[in-house]
C-alpha cells in the first residue's frame, strides 16, 4: 500500500471513529458533518471527499460496528453445524459488538421515533447483511433436519438478537448485576433458543431436548 492510499485509509478510519462518537453523543439529527470533521481533526471538505452525506457516513459507522460479526459469518464452511456451538459463538460475537457500541445503540433506541426516514433506511440496510447470514444458517439447518421446518427464520433471528440486546441494556444499567453473570445470561439465551428451534430428533443441537 503506497503512502497516499495509506493516508486516505487512516483518514477514513478517523472519520468513522469520530462520527461514531458524535452520533452517540448528539444523535443522528443533532450530529453535523462540521462537528464530525472537527472531532476527526480534518476539514469538512476532506470529509465530503470520503463520504457524500451524513447518511452515508452513518451507514459506514454501523457497518464498522458490525464488522466483527460479519467477518465471522462470511464463510459458511466455518459453521460447525452444531446449533449450540454455532449460536453460542454468534451470541458472544454479537454481545461483544453490543457492549462496544452501547452509547451508539442507546442513542438509536432513544431517537427511534425521531430518525429521519433516510437515516432509518441506512441503519436497516447496514444491519441487514448480518441478519441475513444468520437467517441463511437457520434455513440451511432446516434442510439438514436440525431446525424445525415450521420455524420462521427472520422473526426467530430477531428474537434471539433481541434477547442479547435486552441483556446488555440491563447489565449496563446495573439491573440484576448480582444475580447472574454475563456468561450465565448468554448461555441461558442460547440454551432456550436452541431448545425452541431444534427438531426433537436432532442429534446435533448439543443439548438434551
Amino acid at each position: 500500500m503506497n503512502k497516499s492510499i495509506r493516508s486516505s485509509t487512516l483518514t477514513r478510519t478517523r472519520l468513522i471513529e469520530a462520527a461514531s462518537q458524535v452520533f452517540a453523543s448528539l444523535g443522528v439529527q443533532g450530529a453535523t458533518t462540521r462537528e464530525i470533521a472537527r472531532v476527526a481533526g480534518v476539514n469538512e471538505v476532506t470529509l465530503f471527499r470520503h463520504f457524500a452525506s451524513k447518511e452515508q457516513l452513518l451507514g459506514a459507522v454501523i457497518k464498522n460496528a458490525l464488522a466483527l460479526q460479519t467477518e465471522a459469518l462470511a464463510y459458511p464452511e466455518a459453521w460447525t453445524q452444531d446449533l449450540k456451538i454455532d449460536l453460542r459463538q454468534y451470541a458472544h460475537l454479537y454481545n461483544t459488538m453490543l457492549e462496544a457500541q452501547e452509547d451508539l445503540i442507546r442513542t438509536f433506541i432513544g431517537e427511534a421515533k425521531r430518525h429521519p426516514e433516510a437515516a432509518k433506511q441506512v441503519i436497516q440496510e447496514a444491519a441487514e447483511p448480518l441478519r441475513e447470514k444468520l437467517v441463511a444458517y437457520l434455513e440451511s439447518s432446516q434442510k439438514l433436519g436440525t431446525v424445525r421446518v415450521d420455524l420462521a427464520p427472520f422473526p426467530a433471528v430477531d428474537m434471539f438478537t433481541g434477547m442479547l440486546l435486552a441483556g446488555m441494556l440491563c447489565r449496563s444499567a446495573k439491573f440484576n448485576q448480582d444475580s447472574y453473570s454475563c456468561e450465565d445470561y448468554i448461555e441461558t439465551c442460547v440454551d432456550i433458543f436452541v431448545r425452541g428451534i431444534s427438531t426433537s430428533n436432532s442429534s446435533q443441537c448439543g443439548c438434551k431436548l
